[in-house]
């Protein structure tokens, strides 16, 4: 036989299953992963199926199993189960460390799982790249002291601001947060009441007040000269504290869904070695 008369593998024939990927979350349906992923599978031409999956919060551990053994690849984790994902990974990434909570999930080759949390390169991403403001030698204001917020607090003393400043309504809990992360910059823990007199260039909304339509108890003097207001929460129209921001001094107002397509391309990064481009993406999920 001659080497051209040789059978060719078409690419039909080649492996067309595709790579599982989901988000495990409680609730779940309303999440825009599934958009977003098949967006960046698009620009690399990658075969890849990406659900939403709703699991009873005491079946977290075993729907990961189940994933698994399904063939699936990686998942995103979201509300209520990042402390949980924590937990079950068998080797974190320096940031999950710090996070204390794991968003990104990857199966090894060799059986382990492997936990990640890219919220916080997210949020410094949209704000640097998408936003271009600039948080070196900044007095940046995080409002809240939850899961959340402890996500993004590495990443962002990182950039090097001249101070960093957690807000909480329960203020010892903000002082515990303040002390864990003193090591990687200048940072303080206040009540709100304490605020007042003091300006910020970025104020970051990390409570989850603007789901229930309230509005954090800030004083009306907050926002220094181009200052900007950052709400992690976003919606299909602004939220209470963006809103509220605007009207008392803040330049730049933004909601968090460019936060939600760059954590998820850092995802995308950690499973398939290549971090999609995001504008077009942010952009076509702002049209709807």
């Amino acid at each position: 036989m001659h080497v051209q008369d040789r059978p060719v593998a078409t690419k039909a024939e080649k492996d067309t299953t595709p790579a599982r990927y989901a988000v495990m979350g409680n609730p779940v349906a309303h999440s825009k992963s599934p958009v977003i992923h098949k967006q960046f599978a698009h620009q690399f031409g990658h075969n890849i199926e990406y659900a939403a999956l709703w699991v009873d919060t005491d079946g977290f551990a075993e729907a990961v199993q189940q994933f698994r053994a399904e063939g699936g690849k990686g998942l995103n984790v979201t509300v209520p189960f990042k402390l949980e994902a924590f937990s079950l990974a068998d080797n974190l990434s320096e940031r999950a460390k710090l996070a204390g909570a794991v968003n990104t999930i990857r199966f090894e080759v060799d059986g382990k799982i492997f936990g990640d949390n890219t919220d916080g390169t997210g949020l410094v991403h949209d704000l640097t790249k998408n936003l271009n403001v600039h948080l070196r030698g900044r007095k940046i204001l995080v409002l809240g002291a939850g899961g959340a917020v402890r996500g993004v607090l590495g990443p962002l003393l990182k950039q090097n601001p001249a101070l960093l400043v957690i807000a909480n309504r329960t203020v010892p809990k903000a002082k515990e947060l303040a002390k864990t992360f003193a090591q990687f910059g200048k940072i303080e823990a206040v009540g709100y009441d304490e605020l007042v007199g003091k300006r910020f260039d970025v104020v970051i909304n990390g409570t989850s007040a603007s789901l229930k339509g309230e509005m954090p108890p800030l004083p009306v003097n907050v926002f220094a000269g181009n200052a900007v207001a950052y709400d992690m929460m976003y919606g299909d129209k602004p939220t209470p504290f963006l809103e509220w921001a605007m009207l008392h001094g803040a330049e730049t107002a933004a909601d968090g869904l460019g936060m939600l397509v760059e954590q998820a391309a850092e995802s995308y990064l950690l499973w398939r070695g290549v971090r999609p481009e995001t504008r077009h993406v942010i952009a076509a999920l702002r049209k709807g």
